[in-house]
């Protein structure tokens, strides 16, 4: 190592700091909500149908949310910025602006 560089100290960045939130290899927000939608299809109906289509339909949207989570941990958040922001913008510094 350099001299210039000696007297830098190293520090650990561990792993769980730096790691995306997942809960079951997808968005932890987006499993909770598919799961307690998929609870209230099953309570509420009750019947053996509303069981059989609440679970498939919970297999089926965690395989995809996993897909999505593979290809980009924060995708979910990612979208939700892209909805935020206008389709068009003005090029001037502000709306106030003469001229």
């Amino acid at each position: 190592m350099p001299e210039a560089f000696s007297h830098l100290e190293r520090n650990r960045i561990h792993r769980a700091l730096s790691r995306p939130n997942l809960l079951l290899g997808a968005d932890r927000e987006l499993v909770l909500a598919t799961g307690l939608a998929t609870v209230i299809l099953i309570f509420v109906v009750l019947t053996v149908y509303s069981a059989l289509i609440g679970l498939i339909l919970w297999i089926l949207t965690i395989g995809a949310l996993r897909y999505m989570a593979k290809a980009d941990p924060l995708m979910r958040k990612i979208y939700m910025r892209h909805v935020g922001y206008r389709r068009t913008y003005r090029p001037t510094s502000t709306p106030w602006r003469k001229g």
